[in-house]
């Protein structure tokens, strides 16, 4: 009997110093900041116990929120319906029709959209995103002491989303520029603008990506960065923080109320926030608002390669992708005309890695390198050809194939004249239903091709003009287009003799 209480008292004596010993490692680690290397044969020396919780730093947002959300301000865009049917929403006017005696009447009714933007001087410049004023005729800004502005476009860019308003003023309130470079991922920020007409609304989120590219179609695969004008340029921040329509051009800020960057589009099925949003980082937004306010338009620096990202490479020509010796990169899958990359020495077959020693893993990072640069600008692009490594100093070039600033023209100025809308006599007379007098001839186009005042322009790429903003939107579309492409084929007559002629326009500058 008392060999076996002997035996009792032993083990409960080994298992209280056992939990005796436990608890004081445990506890000796926690005060030390440190782990251990696990029995099971994984190696995790250095990494907190689970137990061990670390508290969230700079989770107050008060201060950033409060030097942010006055230099956010309302957009309210309007676009004039067009003089044709069609060119706005239309209603029919019921009270004309019975009470008025008269056939339906349908009126065109303006547009309007919502937005935000950020005050980024004390003079009144604001920036935003392109796709909140595309097509305005009026801009109204509201800043967040309910002051109303008219404000006036300086300019804006497709490819980046980005546009440039003014207001006339001083003394407005300023978010100030921060470095999205140094943004890390897991990092609180801070979204700010006005979701469907609430203004000053702040929600706050963490950085859940960098480099964010592929949302739109438009950059996956295949993409020409040599000279593809239309090409959107992605590379954006992700984060969490609540984004929902009105937000665009609004400010992501950090906890130092630091503008980061601009607001720009949700990934949703339903239009409404579902987990993530997007904004374009402001590295990329300074270089594009600076050319826009100096030059009226983006001073775009190309390769002139033609690129294809790893994966799709591995997906469409496998034989090639196990050929290389990189996963990370774009591979070189050819070159535009007269491409500086080429003539430095890059192949078709390179896989491109770095920018002035800068990694670049796919299309998004490699764009917004290039997008902060100008033409002129000489740039070291780091190469993996084979089994070597390899560096090409490269001078950028615009999509002219020059490194000359290139200055904004309108399509009227482009083409060098004025369109006069035919009336209906006009079109009687002429035996047509459609088309243009060219007036007001100047140096431009249309003069250099030897047309002359005068000349009936009925079609312009097979489409039928039948006003000035037709062939203005043509022209525009013309111009997003490859440089090889950016032809004008025009048929008209002149009303002395009516014999249809053909013109070709390179509209190149």
């Amino acid at each position: 009997m008392k060999s076996n209480l002997k035996l009792i008292f032993s083990f409960l004596l080994v298992s209280v110093l056992s939990a005796g010993v436990a608890l004081g490692t445990y506890s000796y680690l926690n005060r030390n900041n440190r782990s251990f290397a696990t029995t099971d044969g994984f190696d995790q020396t250095g990494f907190y116990p689970v137990g061990m919780t670390v508290a969230a730093e700079n989770t107050d947002f008060t201060a950033a929120a409060e030097r942010s959300i006055h230099g956010v301000v309302h957009i309210k865009s309007v676009a004039k319906p067009s003089q044709q049917r069609g060119g706005g929403r239309e209603f029919f006017d019921p009270f004309e029709f019975f009470f008025g005696g008269q056939a339906p009447q349908y009126q065109a009714q303006p547009k309007v959209g919502f937005g935000s933007g950020v005050i980024i001087s004390n003079d009144g410049y604001i920036v935003t995103n392109h796709h909140v004023i595309d097509g305005a005729d009026e801009i109204e800004v509201t800043t967040n002491d309910d002051q109303v502005y008219k404000a006036k476009l300086v300019g804006s860019d497709a490819s980046t989303d980005v546009a440039l308003l003014k207001i006339e003023g001083k003394n407005f309130p300023v978010i100030p520029f921060g470095d999205s470079d140094a943004l890390k991922i897991g990092e609180w920020v801070l979204a700010v603008g006005n979701p469907f007409n609430l203004t000053s609304t702040v929600t706050a989120g963490i950085v859940s990506a960098k480099g964010r590219g592929s949302l739109f179609a438009s950059s996956r695969g295949r993409s020409n960065i040599g000279a593809q004008t239309q090409q959107r340029i992605e590379s954006y921040i992700q984060t969490d923080a609540a984004v929902n329509p009105g937000n665009s051009g609004g400010a992501l800020v950090n906890t130092r109320g630091e503008l980061v960057g601009i607001n720009t589009a949700i990934y949703s099925e339903t239009g409404n926030f579902v987990g993530y949003s997007f904004a374009i980082p402001i590295s990329i937004v300074k270089k594009v608002i600076s050319d826009i306010k100096q030059y009226g338009i983006v001073q775009r620096a190309l390769l002139g390669v033609s690129v294809i990202e790893l994966p799709a490479l591995k997906e469409k020509e496998p034989e090639k992708y196990d050929k290389l010796k990189v996963r990370e990169g774009v591979y070189v899958g050819g070159f535009s005309t007269n491409s500086s990359a080429q003539k430095a020495g890059v192949q078709e077959g390179d896989v491109i890695t770095a920018i002035n020693s800068v990694k670049v893993k796919n299309f998004a990072e490699l764009q917004e390198q290039l997008s902060r640069y100008s033409p002129g600008d000489k740039v070291n692009v780091e190469v993996q050809r084979g089994s070597d490594s390899k560096s090409y100093k490269v001078e950028l070039k615009n999509d002219q194939g020059t490194t000359t600033a290139i200055k904004y023209q309108s399509p009227a100025d482009l083409l060098g004249a004025t369109f006069k809308e035919l009336s209906k006599e006009d079109k009687t007379r002429l035996g047509i239903n459609y088309g243009v007098e060219v007036t007001d001839l100047k140096d431009g186009k249309l003069k250099a091709a030897g047309i002359k005042n005068g000349f009936i322009l009925l079609t312009a790429n097979d489409t039928r003009i039948s006003s000035s903003e037709t062939i203005v939107k043509i022209v525009e579309a013309v111009l997003k287009q490859d440089p090889d492409d950016r032809g004008l084929y025009i048929k008209g007559f002149y009303s002395d003799n009516k014999r249809v002629e053909y013109y070709a326009l390179d509209l190149n500058n």
